[in-house]
């Protein structure tokens, strides 16, 4: 049963708009998204603040279309997806070798530990993309894995490709004791390009001022806090900026859905030759099943020759 106050990610501005930021907590979209797979607690823990942290960026654009942020490297865990449409519709997977990562945990000692997720990616890049449809250009941006954890690499990302003074915290909750939910959150404070009569409103001294300030309550705020199911995102934000003069501008709603459908798959296989078919089928019947929902489709060999 989903809480009207999860899967949400509420925009919000202080000081009068100088800053702007977003705060996303998920909950219900985690579990239909993680209960899919049975990934190992480490990959499911490192997918689920991935799509914490690719909620909040692409909250933060204006696109129609799909927003993607893949992670990729040469560690246990080789791929981390997560994908967002502008419709609020969220998927993810994640690629993983189970005995290499078994093997690293126990060569680090870390077998009753959850790590960060550089420590199970390795080397490698992150990647932010925006496909607007095949009339546009796709835009994309990419960072290498340098960092202790995922929030390093976020902000490096900020500080090279964007250029823009950003603070973020994220937060993952894995299931404890009986409890089966996986939550994970994130806050975001960037500064905005001062334009009109903004500049008149606060001197350069007073924006660092307040910035420095602002770091020290996002740093204040709790994983308690953040998971407390009776709080409103907007509650939250009062906690932490009510002197600021917060104004809280939007919230949009998240769910699970997959894009994969039995049709898009029977026009991809119906395009391969007859020897290539012949060479996936077993007894007559090609099996696929989706990566981000597990969905399995079944095809006839003579169902794919007729399409």
């Amino acid at each position: 049963m989903s809480n009207k106050n999860f899967d949400s990610c509420v925009s919000f501005y202080t000081h009068g708009g100088v800053f702007m930021g977003r705060i996303v907590r998920l909950d219900k979209v985690l579990q239909d998204i993680l209960g899919r797979h049975q990934y190992p607690l480490d990959v499911s823990a490192a997918l689920a603040e991935t799509t914490a942290l690719a909620v909040m960026l692409s909250d933060a654009l204006k696109y129609k279309g799909l927003f993607t942020l893949q992670i990729q490297g040469n560690g246990p865990v080789s791929v981390l997806v997560t994908d967002v449409t502008s419709e609020g519709k969220i998927r993810a997977c994640a690629k993983f070798d189970e005995q290499k990562l078994q093997q690293a945990k126990h060569l680090r000692k870390t077998e009753d530990i959850i790590e960060q997720l550089p420590h199970l990616v390795g080397g490698g890049y992150m990647a932010f993309t925006i496909d607007q449809g095949p009339e546009t250009e796709l835009y994309q941006g990419i960072v290498d894995l340098q960092g202790k954890n995922l929030t390093e690499l976020a902000l490096r990302y900020f500080k090279q490709s964007e250029q823009i003074d950003t603070i973020l915290r994220l937060f993952v909750k894995h299931p404890q004791g009986e409890s089966k939910t996986w939550q994970a959150g994130g806050i975001m404070l960037q500064k905005v390009a001062l334009k009109g009569g903004k500049e008149q409103q606060m001197s350069p001294e007073e924006i660092k001022e307040a910035w420095n300030e602002a770091e020290v309550f996002i740093q204040s705020l709790s994983e308690n806090e953040i998971f407390d199911a009776s709080l409103s995102s907007a509650e939250i934000l009062y906690r932490l900026f009510h002197s600021s003069n917060l104004t809280v501008s939007r919230e949009r709603n998240y769910e699970f859905g997959c894009r994969c459908s039995r049709e898009k798959l029977l026009n991809t296989l119906s395009g391969f030759s007859e020897e290539e078919i012949d060479k996936m089928c077993e007894n007559g019947q090609i099996t696929a099943t989706c990566q981000f929902c597990s969905e399995k489709y079944v095809f006839d060999k003579g169902e794919l020759l007729k399409h």
